[in-house]
């Protein structure tokens, strides 16, 4: 329950970042946000989380976008301590992971152990038009596979 309620806080808490982001130009929000990433990797007990973009070779903007975001979130709230990994199911056809996981088009996973949640929708939906919410999705659904 405390991590739901610390998840939350968060989401709450880059909502109201993002709003003081617009309005101010990074006067106090780059502190705020600096003292929240610190707060959010301090979790020692993270597992094996993984997140796994696949992809095909020919990529519309949408699907390099969810690539980057992703990528990019993921670095910079969790540094090494969870793995993104981008494949490109046209080149890497027998990669295991696409029969594991019945991947069949771009997917967008998040997986610690025998649990997965696919985050394509949220991905595409936001990757481009609203970037940090898609940050967010994932931020919150790492927490809560850890």
């Amino acid at each position: 329950m405390k991590k739901i309620i610390s998840t939350l806080s968060f989401i709450l808490f880059m909502g109201v970042v993002a709003i003081s982001t617009q309005s101010c130009n990074n006067a106090t929000t780059e502190d705020s946000s600096t003292n929240e990433k610190e707060t959010l990797v301090e979790n020692p007990e993270i597992g094996e989380v993984k997140a796994y973009y696949f992809h095909a070779t020919r990529r519309c903007a949408t699907c390099q976008a969810v690539e980057e975001v992703s990528k990019e979130a993921i670095k910079e709230y969790y540094g090494d301590k969870v793995t993104f990994e981008s494949i490109n199911r046209d080149e890497d056809k027998d990669n295991p992971l696409m029969t594991k996981y019945k991947v069949n088009g771009q997917t967008l996973l998040i997986v610690n152990g025998d649990k997965k949640v696919n985050l394509t929708n949220d991905a595409f939906l936001n990757a481009r038009t609203n970037p940090k919410k898609l940050k967010v999705k994932l931020i919150s659904t790492i927490n809560e596979m850890m």
